[in-house]
């Protein structure tokens, strides 16, 4: 999928990944096991979000979850989840969330592609 998009946007990504925190959609299931307080954000487009989300994951599109998210979560050391389509626009969303002060911030790796067949799914 990487090969889709353009390089400038590429370069964002793996800038914002060198600063961020990631785990592989397949990890996922069991580190929110272990953590029930932990909360999973799909920064997806809200027809992304229509169509099929991890059951149970809150939608704070990428659009809007810098303006948003200090209502939704003001604890900044809360562990927050962040998944996309595959892995880029969580990884930016992650390294803003971090500017904002959030601490406990992760990207998830594989994303809703890799998720859907992992996890409980809503559509």
């Amino acid at each position: 999928m990487a090969d889709t998009h353009p390089p400038a946007f590429l370069a964002l990504v793996d800038d914002a990944k060198t600063r961020i925190r990631e785990i592989h959609a397949r990890d996922l299931a069991a580190t929110l096991a272990a953590n029930p307080a932990a909360k999973l954000i799909d920064v997806r487009e809200e027809s992304e979000y229509a169509a099929g989300h991890v059951s149970n994951a809150e939608r704070l599109g990428k659009g809007v979850i810098e303006r948003d998210i200090e209502a939704r979560h003001p604890d900044k050391a809360e562990p927050l989840y962040l998944y996309c389509g595959g892995g880029f626009r969580s990884a930016l969303a992650a390294d803003n969330l971090q500017k904002m002060g959030y601490t406990q911030v992760w990207s998830i790796d594989g994303g809703w592609r890799t998720l859907k067949d992992l996890m409980p799914t809503t559509s």
